[in-house]
């Protein structure tokens, strides 16, 4: 028979519980500022009902009413450096950091609201009304609250999808080195999906400051927490990553305000990221003024059971006990809350033909719609320029592509030190696994990261990182396919941040991926990501060619404030090519294509590996073709001026790419330049690309499903055909 041994988890696990004794040690300020907060947030949340209620919330309402006593709990002891983020459900976390922020000596129950108090819930209900004052500019709603000033990074729309971006606030303050911290908010439907349980394991590893806060209020919508998972627990997550985990009655303030404590001290000690799980309970249906039980997923009694528990009542009973306040004095306090709230509602809506309605002149001009997709660069102007035809510095004619990729972030990382490197195997294999970052672990031990093989956290982690701002994260995604992996958070999350947090967020980020066509990596390592990341208007795209070229972009690409993706090329990695012996300070504009051939017969719009064989092909059949290397891939980086000057010159277009057909570039360039460009064409845009599969491992499939030199030939023909002009 075997012989067992049982096993205990690395880290702590327990359930706190508040005692008599705890209350009567209770410092009575905190008391009264959680209340007051309290009583403010749930006035709030019934205005927003009530406003819904009438039609007045555009979109969704995701009131907390009941779930207050974990959010004053928890921000209570929280300094101007912290930062939170959370879920879609997150007013109630919104206010009680910026009440914390703005009110930071705490609030009294009988005094009147300050006008910073008065600001905030009037600029809150009017982001939540989608209007200009806001502190998105109307375009977050309820959903996407960000306050920066106050340590609100942003709240989330999609479950889970922002507790990776804690983490990146996370590893910014273990950086800085200040003692700050982190929380992530989600509730008991995020905690089993697979980027929370990702960042949870990295954090752990990295040991980041970060609090993962769940507020299990047993419901993801409608489907109940025993329903989703085995171990309804949700703190015993912890047990899996070695993080200590506090389980607390979350209807119970202080039992949350201590649990926080504790934590607090953990992670600003260097202890690492921590877990609380408050038992919390939402007396509102998911979204809207109406209970659950009208739906029929629970029932009144359950309901009515959850309100004996308030935590506004708990906390209010408490201090009564104790003579910190008395019942006339809570009474009065809701009322200066439900007054407060009246009158800020009334300053944003008003009665017309006998019903209410937001006033006309709040709402945000039409002309705000896109603005602020993107940066405007500003930040690249003075720098200086250069093209290779013109550069006054020494040059290596045959300096081997992937050691200029090396030797620019090198250079880089040496004069900024904010930059920092992550990625799968980056600081191994004497440069990752193409030798991209050879030499950077070694220079920078503490800057470059290799990561767990988790995408999801790791990109999001950087893009939590880039919204802090205060460092630059460069992230390698060892294969472009691995953005599905992590699609969430490269497309929703860091493409549409600056747009959906009101215009004025920087994201300054580099993504660095490889196309692997040609190698034999198969379906899910082969693919060119140029066209998927072309319809996220938030991001910049840039594919250099030549190892000068790449210079120049990818210090472009590190002082731009938005996100861009370099693409980069196996088949070009071991190429040769010019490159700048010691000058690698000039920059690239981001937005500028390059005529790399001058010609008069057609145009030809290529990009990254394919550039070389379109000129070998054009030589080789002696047409006079104007070749053009797009360089920047974006729509807003589309070069029309040199692209347009080149199309009334010649009348013809050819657009050349290597990719397949489905995920395509070239399809959405060639659709773009019939709509500019129709009246100076002679005859349809043609195309040259892959097949409409992805390339796969046999060598004779792969091969056939890319674009190839005689594909190119095919191409120049046909168009030297239509024009009536066959080649021989």
């Amino acid at each position: 028979m075997p012989d067992y041994a049982t096993l205990a988890p690395s880290a702590p696990w327990r359930e706190l519980r508040t005692t008599r004794a705890d209350w009567d040690d209770a410092d009575p300020a905190a008391l009264e500022s959680m209340l007051v907060s309290a009583h403010l947030i749930r006035a709030f949340e019934e205005k927003v009902l009530d406003l819904a209620g009438q039609g007045l919330v555009h979109g969704p309402a995701h009131s907390a009413v009941g779930q207050e006593g974990g959010a004053v709990g928890s921000a209570a002891l929280m300094r101007a450096g912290d930062q939170i983020n959370g879920s879609h459900r997150a007013h109630h976390q919104f206010l009680a950091k910026s009440i914390r922020y703005v009110a930071p000596d705490g609030l009294l129950p009988a005094a009147e609201f300050s006008p910073a108090i008065r600001d905030l819930a009037q600029r809150s209900l009017a982001e939540i009304l989608g209007l200009a004052q806001g502190f998105c500019r109307g375009r977050g709603g309820s959903m996407h609250l960000r306050w920066a000033e106050a340590g609100n990074l942003g709240t989330n729309a999609i479950v889970g999808g922002g507790v990776p971006l804690a983490a990146g606030a996370a590893w910014a303050h273990k950086r800085a080195g200040k003692g700050d911290v982190a929380f992530a908010y989600f509730g008991d439907g995020a905690v089993n999906i697979g980027s929370v349980l990702e960042t949870m394991n990295i954090a752990a590893a990295w040991k980041l400051p970060l609090c993962f806060f769940i507020e299990n209020n047993r419901y993801a919508v409608s489907t109940h927490v025993e329903e989703a998972t085995a171990e309804p627990r949700l703190s015993a997550r912890g047990s899996a990553f070695a993080i200590p985990a506090w389980k607390v009655d979350g209807m119970d303030p202080l039992a949350v305000y201590l649990a926080t404590k504790e934590a607090m001290e953990l992670m600003r000690n260097g202890g690492g990221p921590a877990i609380i799980e408050a038992d919390v309970y939402r007396y509102f249906h998911q979204n809207g003024p109406l209970p659950g039980s009208v739906f029929g997923y629970r029932d009144k009694a359950e309901e009515a059971a959850w309100r004996t528990r308030d935590p506004l009542d708990r906390l209010a009973s408490e201090m009564e006990q104790r003579q910190i306040i008395g019942s006339s004095g809570v009474a009065a306090l809701r009322e200066r809350a439900l007054a407060l709230m009246a009158d800020v509602a009334a300053e944003l809506v008003e009665q017309a033909d006998g019903k209410n309605r937001i006033k006309p002149a709040l709402w945000p001009d039409e002309g705000f719609r896109d603005h602020g997709i993107r940066g405007d660069l500003s930040e690249l102007s003075g720098q200086r320029t250069e093209e290779l035809e013109t550069f006054g510095g020494a040059i290596d004619g045959n300096a081997k592509f992937i050691d200029t990729v090396a030797n620019v972030m090198q250079r880089r990382m040496a004069t900024d030190d904010r930059i920092v490197v992550m990625g799968e195997d980056v600081h191994r294999l004497k440069g990752g696994t193409n030798g991209a970052t050879r030499g950077l672990a070694a220079a920078f031990p503490d800057r470059v990261l290799g990561t767990p093989i988790s995408e999801a956290a790791f990109t999001g982690l950087g893009g939590g990182i880039a919204m802090d701002g205060r460092y630059l994260p460069v992230v390698e995604f060892m294969y472009p396919d691995f953005m599905w992996v992590a699609a969430d958070q490269v497309f929703n999350q860091i493409g549409k941040a600056r747009h959906m947090f009101g215009g004025d967020i920087d994201v300054p980020l580099v993504l660095r991926t490889k196309v692997a066509m040609g190698t034999g990596y198969g379906s899910q390592h082969s693919m060119d990501p140029a066209g998927i990341f072309a319809t996220s208007p938030g991001w910049r795209i840039v594919a250099p060619s030549t190892p000068f070229d790449y210079v120049g972009l990818m210090n472009s690409a590190l002082r731009c404030k938005d996100p861009v993706l370099v693409i980069e090329h196996v088949e070009l990695y071991n190429s040769t090519g010019p490159a700048p012996v010691d000058d690698l300070d000039y920059f690239i504009p981001l937005g500028k294509a390059k005529v790399v051939r001058q010609g008069t017969t057609m145009t030809i719009l290529t990009y990254l590996a394919m550039v070389r064989p379109v000129l070998e092909a054009v030589e080789g059949l002696g047409v006079d073709a104007e070749v053009i290397d797009l360089r920047s891939l974006d729509r807003a980086g589309l070069d029309w001026q040199t692209i347009e000057a080149s199309i009334r010159k010649t009348g013809n277009v050819l657009v050349v790419e290597q990719g397949a057909r489905g995920t395509s570039y070239g399809g959405l360039l060639a659709a773009e330049i019939q709509d500019r460009c129709f009246d100076w064409l002679d005859q349809p845009v043609q195309r040259v690309h892959g097949g409409e599969a992805s390339p796969s491992i046999s060598k004779v499939l792969e091969a056939a499903a890319c674009a190839r030199p005689a594909d190119i030939e095919r191409g120049v023909r046909q168009v030297m055909a239509d024009q009536g002009r066959p080649l021989g």
